[in-house]
């Protein structure tokens, strides 16, 4: 695996069943970068630069930041901690830090900058913070146990404080996959002793430790959408592409094969961020957003593979001739940036943008956007899977492009999961 998390400590399908029937304890510290930005002008950069409100944003609130290029283009999410006064920290894929980054070094901000690299790219060392999620139906007493004391009431994305094996622990509320849950982060010389106090008092709520496959699934019940094609490569973006230098932004994979890159660009309101869209300040792409938002073209949804379809898919492996392009469970991604077409009557209507299959629903499913047109809950897509010509990256094989049906349903898909968002 890429990061020092095990893939598995039992077994993919008993770790994904955990965050719906116990309690799922997943390792958070490695795959995610982390962007430190203090000092008085922090909250006017990110303010700047993200399409959230940041009315009554206070010290112990998080939210899903976002960011658009000048057309109202997607160009990254992260999680944003408000830890302290004027003190913030950005978690999440690099696409976004590198923006807010550039930002603060060319830009008029008298902010100060700490990076914390994933355990992929960091030169050397453990990281900084560790983080560890607990989530299912027996987190909150599992907690309460933890902490000796009944929980408190936090509201979701809110923190709280906990003492955890002597340790000041802090915590974000929050389900990654739309169950009760924590996300557990403090100094990383505290983590071991943390954890080792957490899997003590899980042996009595059935906790189940979650590996780096079952993890990776968790998006696809709660519908985020955790990689975009980010919106950079026109030409005001020459400057920041250039501040990059050779940096890899990912690899680009699936049956998407338009010569236009803004074909593989998606806004806030093709992605399911459209609630998180306040024009009550200014930003960056507010004039561009303020026009898409009169009339969104696409949505997000999740689309239910066809077994028969799938299953036809797998079994051409074992056929004579060339077979279709590997489905690997549960998570079939083979690209940082997964773009697949979404058809009607052989007519693009949209892209699959991640893959995989949820043990909870017995489904492979792909998180999509798609027309307005077709994003009606039980209507009948096709998901283009391979690559016609196939590329020459090293995770594709010789294979043959097949068609495989597919139904679109609500994202998130999980019944429970929409449910509980929405009460949040």
């Amino acid at each position: 695996m890429t990061f020092p998390v095990a893939p598995e400590f039992t077994n993919w399908r008993s770790e994904q069943q955990a965050w719906r029937t116990s309690c799922a304890l997943l390792d958070q510290s490695h795959h995610m970068t982390d962007l430190y930005l203090g000092g008085k002008d922090a909250l006017r950069l990110l303010s700047d630069f993200g399409v959230n409100t940041f009315a009554n944003f206070t010290p112990g609130k998080a939210k899903q930041y976002v960011a658009v290029n000048s057309d109202g283009y997607f160009i990254g999410d992260a999680i944003l901690f408000h830890l302290d006064d004027d003190l913030f920290d950005i978690v999440g894929h690099p696409t976004v830090l590198n923006w807010l980054q550039y930002n603060a070094e060319t830009g008029d901000y008298d902010v100060t900058i700490e990076r914390d690299e994933n355990s992929y790219d960091r030169p050397s060392g453990p990281p900084k913070t560790y983080r560890y999620e607990l989530q299912g139906p027996t987190a909150k007493p599992l907690v309460e146990k933890l902490i000796n004391a009944p929980l408190p009431d936090v509201k979701f994305f809110n923190m709280t404080e906990f003492t955890i094996a002597g340790h000041r622990v802090r915590a974000l509320r929050h389900g990654m996959a739309g169950q009760p849950g924590f996300e557990l982060f403090g100094p990383w010389s505290d983590g071991e002793d943390v954890l080792a106090a957490i899997v003590d008092a899980g042996r009595e709520f059935g906790l189940v430790r979650a590996g780096a496959k079952a993890y990776s699934t968790a998006n696809l019940e709660s519908g985020w959408i955790p990689t975009a094609v980010p919106a950079i490569f026109g030409p005001e973006m020459r400057g920041y592409r250039e501040w990059l230098g050779a940096t890899s932004l990912g690899s680009l994979g699936g049956s998407m094969d338009s010569g236009e890159i803004t074909d593989y660009y998606v806004t806030p309101y093709d992605i399911g961020y459209g609630r998180t869209v306040k024009f009550d300040h200014d930003f960056h792409g507010r004039e561009a957003l303020e026009r898409i938002a009169q009339d969104p073209a696409r949505t997000k949804v999740t689309l239910v593979w066809n077994p028969e379809d799938v299953a036809a898919a797998v079994r051409s492996l074992y056929e004579p001739g060339t077979p279709a392009k590997y489905l690997e469970p549960p998570k079939a991604r083979y690209a940082f940036f997964q773009v697949d077409k979404v058809l009607r009557d052989g007519e693009p209507v949209g892209l699959s943008l991640d893959l995989g299959y949820i043990v909870n629903e017995q489904d492979f499913v792909s998180l999509a956007t798609v027309d307005t047109a077709v994003a009606e809950p039980g209507t009948e897509v096709t998901v283009l899977w391979g690559e016609a010509p196939n590329s020459a990256k090293p995770a594709v094989e010789r294979h043959r492009q097949v068609a495989i049906r597919a139904t679109v349903a609500p994202a998130p898909y999980v019944r429970e999961v929409r449910d509980s968002y929405r009460k949040s």
